[in-house]
């Protein structure tokens, strides 16, 4: 294994992120930052509770699972959509790097920037809310198995691109409406029966449920469903990234 030409990809994609420190981090943060501030502090303080949990507390997790899915998939779309628009990808298939190895690269810094920013949005939210993580080690799994699925899911997006506007389209008009629709806000059990089944057909539904319960051990959906879910959409990423490698789809010419 190619450990230095690996390494050479995490760090380049890594080291972009300070390069663009405010539209990289201080951007998401504060962003979502405003969302504590109007939901958590001025309305959350209006509503009841949600399953004996404030307002303000129970969306964190649904709050940092959306900005989680945004930005796992656009860091790991433009990481791997620059090279292929100037070029330079060309290169890199042709160095002494195998395919597994440049997944990992690409990938694994869109995941390791992701799951900083969550856990930069998680300690901001304490200034503005109170709450307790019950199952910390399941949350840390969550969330890095989000992270790292979707940024396969954003490194698929960035293959097929082949222009700017299409990164944009399945965040925009695919994965925010899920995650609005899945549950970040409220809770399904409040929708009336029907609703509630038709939401179970969105995946993000047990994305967030399953964090959720990391965080106050209370879920729409129970906690296995939301882990094989979870791993089946991981199955199918790592499945279409192994076909582009196999016929080389949109990768040479």
């Amino acid at each position: 294994m190619n450990l230095y030409g690996m390494w050479a990809i995490y760090y380049s994609e890594l080291s972009r992120m300070w390069r663009t420190l405010f539209q990289s981090i201080a951007s998401p943060v504060i962003s979502t930052s405003l969302y504590f501030i109007v939901f958590g502090a001025a309305i959350g303080a209006r509503m009841e509770e949600i399953d004996g949990v404030s307002y303000g507390a129970f969306i964190i997790p649904g709050l940092i699972m959306l900005m989680l899915l945004n930005e796992s998939i656009s860091n790991a779309s433009f990481g791997i959509y620059m090279p292929k628009f100037t070029g330079t990808l060309y290169e890199v298939l042709s160095a002494p790097v195998s395919p597994i190895e440049i997944v990992v690269g690409y990938v694994g810094a869109a995941a390791t920037k992701s799951v900083l920013l969550g856990l930069l949005i998680l300690i901001t939210a304490r200034l503005f809310v109170t709450y307790e993580i019950a199952h910390p080690v399941w949350m840390m799994s969550f969330l890095i198995l989000t992270a790292v699925t979707f940024s396969l899911f954003g490194f698929i997006i960035g293959v097929w691109a082949d222009g700017f506007e299409k990164l944009q389209i399945i965040p925009l008009m695919i994965v925010t409406p899920l995650a609005f629709l899945g549950g970040s806000f409220y809770s399904i059990s409040m929708l009336p029966p029907v609703w509630q089944t038709i939401t179970l057909f969105n995946p993000v539904v047990y994305l967030i449920s399953g964090f959720r319960w990391s965080f106050y051990g209370q879920a729409d959906v129970h906690i296995a469903t939301s882990l094989a879910m979870t791993f089946v959409f991981l199955a199918i990423c790592l499945t279409l990234v192994w076909w582009i490698f196999r016929t080389g789809y949109k990768l040479k010419p």
